[in-house]
């Protein structure tokens, strides 16, 4: 499902907003994400699914480490939701191997944070 009109440029939001964050404040889930970017229903997560995926495919193409890491599922250990991982893994940038992921996210949030202006 592609973005729409109304979301295009909802990824640029999202990385500036993240970018501008304080580091205290990271990791947000992506219902905090959604709220900071004042989305309203219907489908605000999977809207926010969407814009970091694509974030993901900038960030990969340009050789930076996802900024999309500095955003965890609300459930579990604090870690991004599936897409993010399965994406990572199609992109060729996490390992294929389910047990290793979680290292991986912990060094890109690591890398991600550094990254940020400022």
């Amino acid at each position: 499902m592609p973005l729409s009109d109304t979301d295009a440029t909802l990824p640029e939001r999202a990385r500036r907003w993240l970018q501008a964050a304080p580091e205290a404040a990271l990791p947000v889930t992506y219902q905090q994400l959604a709220e900071a970017l004042e989305l309203t229903p219907p489908r605000t997560i999977r809207r926010v699914a969407l814009a970091l995926e694509q974030l993901m495919k900038e960030d990969a193409a340009a050789g930076r480490p996802f900024i999309a890491a500095l955003v965890v599922s609300r459930q579990g250990e604090g870690l991004p939701g599936a897409g993010f991982f399965e994406l990572a893994v199609a992109l060729g940038r996490f390992p294929d191997a389910p047990a290793a992921r979680a290292e991986a996210w912990h060094s890109t949030f690591r890398e991600a944070l550094a990254q940020r202006p400022g």
